[in-house]
C-alpha cells in the first residue's frame, strides 16, 4: 500500500490506513470509519447469525454467504451516502453556513423583568376571578364554593 495516495476527500490519512480493520480496508470505506469491534460485528456477527438461522432451518445455507455480503453492501452504501452529504455540504456558500450557524446558536444574555407581585411558591396570581367565584371586599376572603359562609366556619 505504499505510493497510493487518496484524494482530498478521504477522512483517514494514508499513513493511518494500515491501522484500520481489514473489513474497512477491503470495502474501501472513506467516510465511515468503523472500529474493530464494529467491523467484527458486521462480518463475524452476520456470519454467526446466518449460521444460526441455517441451523434452525429457517433459511438455506446460502444465507451464510449472502447475509455478510448484504451487510457489506449496506455498509458501503452508507459510506457512499456519507460522501454525497459531505460533498454537498461543501457546495453551500460560506454566507449560508454562517447564517445557519447564527440561527442555530442559542442567544445568551440577561433580560430585565418588572417584578410586580411577590413570588410565593404554589400560589397562582390571577388577574380576573375564576368563573363561579364571588368577589368579596378586601377585608373578607371569597368563598370558592359560593356557599356564602365566608371566613367563619
Amino acid at each position: 500500500m505504499s505510493g497510493s495516495t487518496r484524494t482530498g476527500w478521504a477522512t483517514v490519512p494514508v499513513d493511518e490506513e494500515r491501522y484500520r480493520p481489514l473489513y474497512a480496508r477491503l470495502l474501501g470505506l472513506r467516510f465511515v470509519n468503523p472500529g474493530g469491534v464494529l467491523c467484527f460485528l458486521f462480518f463475524e456477527g452476520s456470519v454467526a447469525l446466518a449460521a444460526l438461522l441455517a441451523l434452525a432451518e429457517l433459511v438455506s445455507w446460502w444465507s451464510v454467504l449472502l447475509l455478510p455480503a448484504a451487510v457489506a453492501v449496506m455498509v458501503k452504501l452508507n459510506d457512499m451516502v456519507a460522501e454525497t452529504v459531505v460533498r454537498s455540504a461543501t457546495l453551500v456558500p460560506e454566507q449560508e453556513r454562517d447564517r445557519f450557524r447564527r440561527q442555530m446558536e442559542p442567544v445568551v444574555g440577561r433580560v430585565r423583568v418588572a417584578h410586580t407581585h411577590p413570588v410565593v411558591p404554589g400560589v397562582v396570581v390571577a388577574v380576573e376571578p375564576a368563573p363561579g367565584t364571588r368577589v368579596e371586599p378586601a377585608g373578607r376572603r371569597a368563598d370558592p364554593a359560593g356557599s356564602g359562609q365566608g371566613q367563619g366556619g
